[in-house]
């Protein structure tokens, strides 16, 4: 079990992630949260699965519930900087699913709802799951602590 948490809080030291993982991980966590609890003007669970569900994303529900915990609970660990690495695989795939399903037939840009937003995310959660969380990060403190 430890040489398992091992590799997945693995990183390297340095303070260059802790803004982007601090900004983007808000940022992730409030989209899951309009998306799971109708905050900051969203349109909740049910709202988001009955959207979902019409667009063609079945069973609506289920789907709407993965994202927006994807999206929540992923955003939350990007910013005290625990499993990082695996948080940034969840949400880079959350953002594929989103770029593919919602926004690629509208464009680059987002005033015609394009995909230019959701592939900023999708670059920078693929720099953490490269980069690992840094030095200010839940991750160094048990990678330092951990027996090698």
């Amino acid at each position: 079990m430890t040489t398992l948490l091992n590799k997945l809080t693995t990183t390297t030291a340095g303070l260059d992630t802790l803004a982007v993982r601090f900004v983007v991980g808000v940022t992730f966590a409030a989209h899951g949260a309009q998306k799971l609890f109708g905050w900051f003007g969203g349109y909740g669970l049910e709202g988001t699965a009955g959207w979902m569900a019409s667009i063609g994303l079945e069973p609506g529900l289920l789907l709407a519930t993965l994202a927006g915990s994807a999206e929540f609970f992923g955003g939350l660990l990007l910013i005290i900087g625990l499993l990082v690495r695996p948080a940034a695989f969840v949400l880079a795939v959350t953002m594929v699913v989103a770029i593919v399903t919602v926004h690629l037939d509208n464009g680059l840009f987002m005033s015609n709802n394009g995909y230019e937003f959701a592939l900023a995310l999708l670059a920078v959660t693929i720099g953490l799951m490269v980069r690992g969380a840094g030095s200010l990060s839940a991750d160094r403190i048990l990678q330092l602590k951990l027996p090698r």
